[in-house]
């Protein structure tokens, strides 16, 4: 059964009996409501359509589609990732569903191994909290691959959550092929693993296939990154066999877009894929 959040305003339906006087007056029904003298006239309302509020739960049911904007969370705090991030859920959304971006106050610009990661999560439980509170706010998008403070951020807001990493793999592994993972950082190579494997899917998982170079250096040259992801993603499909890649991170959302078309194999890129998870958890 669906649960709505309240206030939506929109407009509902009342009908009305009212008694009219004048040369032929009399109890009646009428078309609209408003108040009239003459031969004919009635006092009173009548059945018709009228502005007002209605709850969430109607507005929710007649248009199928939980109302307001997605925050996009950036667990870095890298304002010009947080943009870049933005305009690809933008993308892939569409229009008719806001996105906004919001950066965390606090923490690295990349977010590279497991102390990074786990200091993340009380960030976005924060920033997550911030976006909620002035409601108006749908859904949820954790943009990190290691998908920091998602467990706690459902719990607490009760909202639809999607995080990068979960909803990649998940749609990586649907069709049951071997998939790989071809990202940046190789001091979460274990954790990534690890999520693999806390998701079920270690039996369809091919393994992880990383870059050359420092994840720092290889952000602040595209070309460059784009070409070892490339490698990687190569290597993830000639060498262990798997037939779908997924670009294991927020800010490499750019280079996963280009390499869907560059490469045989299929993509996932993890940005478009956690706004495909929320647009499936906002009209159900």
């Amino acid at each position: 059964m669906r649960t709505a959040p309240p206030g939506t305003t929109g407009s509902a339906t009342g009908t009305g009996t009212g008694t009219g006087t004048g040369a032929r007056a009399g109890t009646g029904t009428g078309a609209g409501a408003g108040t009239g003298t003459g031969a004919r006239s009635g006092n009173g309302t009548g059945t018709g359509t009228r502005p007002g509020t209605v709850t969430g739960a109607r507005a929710w049911a007649r248009t199928g589609t939980r109302p307001g904007t997605v925050v996009l969370i950036n667990p870095n705090t890298s304002a010009a990732t947080t943009a870049m991030m933005t305009a690809i859920a933008r993308r892939a959304l569409g229009p008719a569903r806001p996105v906004r971006g919001v950066t965390v106050a606090r923490g690295p610009r990349m977010l590279t191994d497991l102390a990074a990661l786990r200091a993340a999560a009380p960030e976005v439980l924060a920033a997550g909290a911030a976006a909620t509170a002035g409601g108006g706010c749908a859904a949820l998008l954790v943009a990190a691959f290691g998908d920091p403070g998602l467990d706690a951020l459902r719990e607490a807001t009760g909202l639809p959550v999607a995080g990068l990493g979960e909803a990649a793999l998940l749609e990586a592994a649907a069709d049951g092929a071997p998939f790989g993972i071809a990202t940046t950082t190789p001091l979460l190579a274990d954790a990534i693993t690890a999520r693999v494997a806390e998701l079920g899917l270690s039996d369809r998982y091919t393994g992880l296939r990383l870059t050359a170079g420092a994840p720092e250096r290889l952000s602040a040259d595209p070309a460059a990154l784009l070409d070892r992801l490339e490698r990687a993603v190569r290597a993830c499909a000639e060498r262990d066999g798997a037939r779908t890649v997924v670009i294991g991170g927020g800010p490499l959302g750019e280079a996963a877009e280009e390499l869907r078309t560059r490469c045989a194999v299929r993509i996932v890129a993890p940005i478009p894929a956690a706004c495909r998870s929320l647009a499936r958890l906002l009209t159900e």
